[in-house]
C-alpha cells in the first residue's frame, strides 16, 4: 500500500503543478530501505521550475488531508512530509512561496531549510518520481558544512535527550548520534538502522544492550509502540543517550583538533 500511497500522491502533486514543470523526489528512510511502519515518515521534496501560485499553494496545503478523506482506510498519507518550491529557490537559499508538510501540520512560508545531511541523501540516494532530473543543480555539502550540523544536532542532544517520555522516537537519539558519527568519519549518509549496526561493529556504542533493544524496537515499532513495559524503559533512557552522546563529543573535539 505504501507504493500506491506514493504513486497517488506523485500523480496529485503533478496534476496540481502541471503548468510549472516539477521535479518530484523521494528521499529519506524510504530510499534507503529503512522505512518502518509506526516509526518512519516519507520525505517528498518538490522542485519547479516556476513558481508556485497562491492557489495552487492552497491546494497543496490541503492534499494530505484531501487524499485521506478520499482513501479513508489507507492512512500513508499523512506520512508524507516535505517541500514545494522553485529550484531556483532551492538552490540559492533565497524566499519563495512554499508549501511545508511537516509532522504536527502544514503551512506556507516563504523559506525552505534542508539540512546536510538530508541534501547528502538527496543527491547521493534519493530517487526521481516525476519530471526532469534537477541534481546536477545540487551542491554537495562541504566537509565543514556537515560537521556544523553535526554539532548542531549534538547540542540539541545535550539539551533535550536529557529526559525522555514514553516514546518510541525517544529511542531514536541513539540512532541519530550512531549516523552522526558515521557521517562524520565517512561524509556519507546511512540509514538508522545500519547506523546502528555499524556502531556496535565498531565497538562505538557504550551501552550494548541498550543498543541491541534500541534495534530490535525499530525493526518491529508497531509490536511495540503500545507496550508500557518498553514505553516506561522508554522514559527511562536519558542516561544511557547521553553517555552516548560522550562519544559523539569525542569525535568531534578530534576533529577541531585536526
Amino acid at each position: 500500500m505504501i507504493e500506491q500511497s506514493i504513486e497517488t500522491m506523485t500523480n496529485r502533486i503533478a496534476g496540481i503543478l502541471s503548468d510549472n514543470k516539477p521535479s518530484i523526489y523521494l528521499y529519506g528512510s524510504i530510499v534507503l530501505d529503512d522505512f518502518k511502519d509506526g516509526w518512519s515518515d516519507i520525505d517528498i521534496l518538490c522542485l519547479a521550475e516556476t513558481k508556485i501560485s497562491d492557489m495552487q499553494a492552497k491546494r497543496l496545503l490541503n492534499l494530505r488531508q484531501e487524499l485521506t478523506d478520499e482513501y479513508g482506510e489507507n492512512l500513508n498519507f499523512h506520512l508524507f512530509e516535505g517541500g514545494f518550491l522553485t529550484l531556483d529557490a532551492f538552490v540559492n537559499n533565497v524566499p519563495d512561496m512554499v508549501v511545508y508538510w511537516g509532522t504536527s501540520g502544514q503551512r506556507i512560508t516563504d523559506k525552505y531549510c534542508f539540512d546536510p545531511f538530508s541534501m547528502i541523501e538527496l543527491i547521493e540516494h534519493g530517487l526521481l518520481l516525476y519530471g526532469n532530473e534537477v541534481r546536477d543543480r545540487l551542491v554537495h555539502p562541504a566537509k565543514e558544512e556537515v560537521i556544523q550540523a553535526v554539532i548542531n544536532h549534538y547540542e540539541v542532544i545535550r539539551k533535550y535527550a536529557v529526559k525522555t517520555n514514553r516514546s518510541l522516537y525517544s529511542a531514536g537519539w541513539l540512532l541519530d548520534i550512531a549516523r552522526c558519527i558515521y557521517t562524520l568519519r565517512t561524509n556519507k549518509i546511512i540509514s538508522k538502522t545500519e547506523a546502528g549496526k555499524w556502531a556496535l561493529e565498531n565497538c562505538l556504542a557504550p551501552d550494548v544492550d541498550i543498543m541491541k533493544k534500541v534495534l530490535m524496537l525499530r525493526e518491529e515499532p508497531t509490536r511495540y509502540k503500545d507496550d508500557n513495559e518498553v514505553l516506561e524503559w522508554l522514559e527511562n533512557i536519558g542516561p544511557y543517550i547521553q553517555r552516548f552522546a560522550d562519544v559523539l563529543e569525542k569525535e568531534i573535539a578530534a576533529l577541531r583538533t585536526d
